[in-house]
This record gives structure tokens, sequence and C-alpha cells, in this order.
């Protein structure tokens, strides 16, 4: 009896294997595909944040099917990132998300030491961005200078991983500091999380929330809750601290009990009844983190539920003809359109969806650790 789980692996190295030439031959890292070709990100270049998802899904690839022409185009794109630490005007708090899971999963998997230098680099970056006062500042422009995010949760991994490296633990340090204001400030009685906090960037207090990339101030933007409860299970993979465990299970409980009953996720789990958005990014962050959070806690809940996100993706959502160069369909960035892309293949969504089938396969080699 076949296996979905590694059959839709299967399918999916093997469509890239076809797809990803012409991102080659374009020389650029694809953001998102329609009418069977690739297009770049929209703002920013290769500095726009989704940047690293491209080679970090060639890992994943690599890692489940061992073909080494996914180490050579996770490469190519590699060389595109770290060109943008030259730039550096439009890099931000997500050199987590852009270096760690792509160079650093060069240096996790082939032992490249050009990889591991690139990622200190970027975590020396991050640590630039830190606020004495007790956050990591999201983005620049100077109404921003207190802005701190949920998604930033994700990119404490590339400090954790930095203090293990050098054995300085201040790369750490940091990294708990913004744990703990993310837990103060961000959580809602009812389990959910804000997207966007703003602090006052000379006292370090809390001026307002901001209603960020959801559906209103207040609402739940669902791929906000996937960042969270993700974000907290990893900061507890990397320090033991059961307050960062609780956090992600309270997440967990809120994200659960809005899964819609087809297994996929709304944009915003707060959105009009009549409103159909959907947002399968948020399905295959959360489906990673739930899984994640299943070996952390033991409850096998969390397991199950991950894999009905999983399910939901492969029978409604999972392109496997040419139209589309990437699978993951019916991916929103934004509840308000902001011309980042509306019920699209976005390719973060399909690095997602890989990184669920790699740990349902036992061939994830957890590129956030």
């Amino acid at each position: 009896m076949s296996n979905p789980y590694q059959d839709a692996a299967k399918k999916m190295a093997d469509k890239y294997l076809r797809t990803m030439a012409q991102a080659a031959e374009m020389g650029v890292i694809p953001y998102y595909s329609e009418h069977g070709k690739w297009y770049t990100a929209p703002y920013s270049g290769n500095s726009w944040w989704t940047g690293g998802f491209w080679p970090a899904l060639m890992w994943q690839l690599y890692s489940a099917d061992r073909d080494e022409a996914f180490v050579k185009e996770a490469r190519r794109t590699q060389d595109l990132l770290t060109a943008e630490f030259r730039r550096y005007v439009d890099l931000n708090h997500d050199v987590g998300f852009m270096y760690l899971i792509s160079c650093g999963g060069d240096y996790k998997i082939t032992g490249s030491e050009q990889g591991r230098v690139d990622v200190l680099h970027a975590a020396s970056l991050l640590m630039g961005r830190f606020n004495p006062e007790g956050f990591i500042r999201a983005w620049d422009g100077d109404n921003a200078r207190g802005y701190a995010i949920i998604d930033c949760m994700m990119n404490l991994s590339i400090l954790f991983w930095a203090s293990r490296q050098t054995g300085d633990p201040r790369f750490a340090k940091v990294a708990r500091i913004h744990a703990d204001t993310t837990l103060r400030e961000f959580f809602r009685p009812d389990g959910s999380v804000s997207h966007i906090i703003e602090f006052d960037p000379e006292t370090g207090k809390r001026v307002r929330e901001h209603g960020g990339q959801g559906y209103a101030l207040g609402s739940s933007w669902s791929r906000g809750q996937a960042w969270g409860l993700y974000g907290f299970t990893l900061a507890y993979k990397n320090t033991g601290d059961k307050r960062y465990l609780e956090a992600a299970e309270r997440i967990a409980g809120y994200f659960i009990d809005h899964i819609r009953p087809d297994g996929l996720t709304d944009s915003d789990f707060c959105q009009p009844k009549d409103e159909v958005r959907i947002d399968n990014l948020a399905g295959a962050i959360g489906a990673c983190g739930l899984m994640e959070l299943a070996k952390e806690s033991g409850n096998t809940a969390y397991h199950d539920a991950g894999v009905r996100l999983v399910d939901g993706l492969l029978e409604h959502c999972s392109d496997w003809t040419d139209e589309k160069c990437g699978v993951l369909t019916h991916c929103t960035a934004s509840y308000h359109d902001d011309g980042a892309g509306r019920h699209a293949n976005i390719i973060y969504g399909d690095y997602f969806l890989a990184e669920a089938l790699g740990k349902l396969n036992g061939t994830d080699p957890m590129l956030w650790m």
C-alpha cells in the first residue's frame, strides 16, 4: 500500500526538477508562480524577506531525494542572498528567515564553512536591531522605530544557533529577552496573539497594537498565529523554558479550534463568515509547528491536527500540473491585498509543505535548529 506523504514528496521533487531550471535560466529567486512561469518578489528585490525559502526548499527536497541538482540550485540562490549583505539597506529582522534555513541548511547538510560564516554574519545583523529596552526592531523607517511583530519569534532561532556555534551567550540572551517581551505583550486572553505591537523606543513601554496583515485591529491573522505557535515551540526547543512550551500550547489550542472542516485555514480567524479568503501559508506553517509541538509536549493531538492540515492541503490545494511551477495553491500574503499575492502559489507555502512532508516521512533536516 502506497504512503500518500511519500508519494506527495516524490511528486514535489519531480515537479521541481522540471521547473527550477527556468528560475536558474532567469537568474532569479522565485517568489510565486502562475501560468507556468516564475515571478520574483514584489518589493525589495533579493532582500525581500522570503528569499531564503527557495534555497531552503532545495535543501528539503535534497534531503528527501538526494539529487545533486537541488544542491546546485540552493547555492546559486544563496549567492544572490549573500550579495544583499553588501547592499544592506533593505535588510531587516527577517535575516533569520533569509539565512538560517538557506546558508545554515548548507552548513548543516554538507558542512559548508562558508554557509556557517554567512549565518553568523546574519545573526550579527539581527543583534544590531536589538533595542536594549527589550525588543528587536522589525523594520526600518521613522514610523517603525518601536515596531515588533509576532513573526520575529521564528527569527530568534538564528540567535540561539549563533550562541551554540560561538559559545557567546549574548545572542541567546537577546533572543530570550525578545521572547519574554512577546510573551508579556502579544498574548490575548483567548490564546490568540497580536501581529504588531508598537513600543516607545526610548522607554520600551507598550504604545499600541496595530492591525497589520489581518482583517482588522484586534482580529486574528491566521499566519500570525502560526508564526507564534511554531516560534514559541522553537524557543522551547532552544531553551527548555516551560513558559515557552505553555505559550505554544495556548496558541495551538486556539489555532486548532479554527481549522476549517476541510482542513484549510482562513486568512483571518475573525474574517466575515461569508468571506472566502484562504491562506494555506498559515496551514502549512501551522502543520509544521503542531508536529514539532507534539514531539516536545508528548501530546499526540497536536500531531493529529498537523496531519489534518497536511491532508487538507494535499486533497484540495496541491497542483501537480504544469499550470503552476510550484505546488501549493490558495496562499494569501495579507488579508487586505498588498500586492504580495492572494490565492496564489507562493514559494514559502511550498517550503513549509515540503517541511511538513519531511516530518511525516522522516527526512526533515530541521533547518530551524
